[in-house]
């Protein structure tokens, strides 16, 4: 009977002594076992727990989230984002473990949580109203993809610049990646990385930089050219240098070099129009064409429109050439390949080149020769239009456009593997229209007679019977009726002259035709000299309007 009153008093002090855990001050404290989150609170008081709480919800509520998208951010903090402590009541549960109710309750939470311990956690809430706008306030730095950039450096050579990618923020997928970094309520500044939809630009630095091949590339002389003509050349290419063309993207010579006007940079010049040479705004222009669609045969781009000039020109052999007139020619190509090509452009000095730059796919042991075949032709030499000049004086002559030979042609584009010819392919036909050389004849005189004579042989076409009026003239009519008048008094008088005129009609017109035909050569070659630059340079123009 002692024995068992001994034992239960033992009993009762053991229950006694963990039902009233205390500091050394005999405060009363949290109970063994107990941790908030990580952190061990037993022995702490109520006051300890509590400010230990509200440090760690300070803490957190101060902590920055950084949302990251390319080179770009937000920022901001816990407590902006509408952060609560919600179980407010945390230590004053965790305070009352093995501490309240009777004496066994009391006793069996306390060896629990001696023997296993418990573990309890801040609870917090977020406004998920502020989240989302958070997270919306970075699609400001939504971006298009920016191309890549290529230009010809001053030493020739290909310069490169690369693009970088656009991006679209993904509202949703950010939105889940910032609601799994807050349910670690880990304090402390954190990045997290935004889902976006990330677009590629199709210039790359790495593409561009393959784009060093010469696909093709050709070259001409405007070195005769007047001033005028010379500006429109050089005005015209600046216009398509540097033009970079992707796959299945089309070119408009005439879109990219129009307008002919002063004010776009073009000066008059000589041009064709309905078979004739005239001043016209962009004289030449026909030769940038020219030049680039030689450069676009070579490169083997597809050719969609291309015109020949009305009449021959002399800065490409026939069917080589590419007129444009606006609204009426144009030279227009398609990029075929599968890479972006580069149009690089330089007229000085006389000499106009086009080089089209890209990644060379075809087969090193490939080689091109583009031959032009003439079909028929005609001979300019006895073509000549006289025309009446009324405000200019008898004595005028002057040869104001050269004869145009007439011709048909056809370009072929000979394939050849290893040197050897392996394939001809038809490119083009040409015909062209064959021009007079035109002479303007001053018929202004007081001679009725001589300007008659001068209409008929203007008609006639007779250049030799204009030069021989211009140098031997006709008798006046007055002069005609006195002679009459003379021969009619003496019989015998006028036997005599008539005698004596006709031989020496006869000899005069031997000696004139004769002295007519040297005057004509002469006459010819220091017309065709004084014209002759005129003449190159209208032989090689642009058309205008047929």
């Amino acid at each position: 009977m002692l024995k068992k009153l001994m034992t239960g008093c033992v009993l009762l002090c053991m229950l006694l002594l963990y039902a009233l855990p205390a500091d050394a001050e005999g405060e009363a404290v949290i109970s063994d076992g107990v941790f908030i989150g990580e952190k061990d609170v037993s022995g702490m008081t109520v006051e300890e727990a509590e400010a230990y709480v509200e440090s760690e919800v300070e803490a957190l509520a101060s902590s920055t989230i950084t949302i990251q998208m390319g080179s770009d951010s937000v920022t901001t903090t816990w407590a902006q984002l509408g952060l609560t402590w919600v179980n407010t009541d945390l230590v004053q549960e965790i305070s009352e473990l093995g501490t309240t109710g009777n004496i066994i309750r009391r006793y069996k939470e306390q060896k629990d949580l001696e023997n296993q311990g418990t573990n309890y956690e801040i609870e917090y809430e977020l406004d998920e109203d502020a989240e989302e706008a958070f997270v919306k306030s970075l699609a400001v730095y939504n971006s298009e993809p920016v191309e890549g950039t290529i230009h010809m450096a001053d030493d020739g050579s290909l310069y490169v610049e690369g693009g970088t990618d656009g991006m679209t923020l993904d509202v949703d997928a950010t939105l889940v990646s910032l609601k799994e970094h807050l349910l670690t309520l880990e304090a402390g500044d954190a990045v997290i990385q935004a889902t976006a939809d990330t677009e590629s630009p199709t210039l790359t630095a790495e593409l561009l930089s393959q784009m060093t091949d010469v696909l093709g590339t050709a070259t001409t002389s405007y070195a005769s050219s007047t001033s005028n003509r010379a500006q429109n050349v050089q005005n015209g290419t600046s216009k398509i240098n540097g033009t970079l063309l992707m796959p299945g993207e089309s070119f408009s010579v005439t879109e990219a070099v129009a307008p002919f006007t002063e004010e776009n940079g073009y000066a008059l010049a000589a041009s064709y129009e309905a078979g004739q040479v005239v001043e016209s705004y962009g004289g030449g222009i026909c030769q940038v064409s020219t030049t680039l669609y030689n450069a676009v045969l070579k490169a083997e781009l597809q050719v969609d429109k291309r015109y020949n000039h009305t009449m021959l020109v002399t800065y490409v052999d026939p069917s080589k050439d590419a007129a444009i007139a606006e609204g009426l020619m144009d030279f227009v190509f398609t990029n075929n390949l599968d890479y972006p090509v580069y149009i690089a452009g330089s007229a000085w000095s006389g000499t106009l080149t086009f080089t089209i730059y890209g990644v060379e796919t075809r087969a090193s042991n490939q080689t091109l020769k583009f031959v032009s075949e003439t079909i028929s032709q005609t001979d300019p030499a006895t073509n000549i239009t006289l025309s009446a000049n009324t405000s200019q004086s008898v004595g005028y002559l002057v040869q104001v456009q050269s004869a145009h030979q007439g011709l048909s042609a056809v370009l072929w584009k000979e394939i050849y593997i290893d040197g050897v010819l392996s394939e001809t392919v038809q490119v083009n036909s040409s015909t062209y229209t064959a021009s007079p050389a035109i002479y303007e004849v001053g018929v202004a005189t007081s001679n009725t007679a001589l300007s008659s004579a001068l209409y008929t042989a203007i008609a006639a076409n007779d250049l030799s019977q204009v030069q021989y009026l211009i140098t031997y003239g006709v008798a006046s009519e007055t002069e005609s009726e006195t002679t009459q008048s003379e021969t009619e008094q003496t019989e015998t008088t006028e036997q005599t002259e008539t005698t004596a005129e006709t031989t020496a009609e006869t000899t005069a017109e031997t000696t004139a035709e004769t002295t007519a035909e040297t005057t004509a050569e002469t006459t010819a070659e220091t017309t065709a000299e004084t014209t002759a630059e005129a003449s190159a340079e209208t032989s090689g123009e642009t058309v205008v309007v047929e």
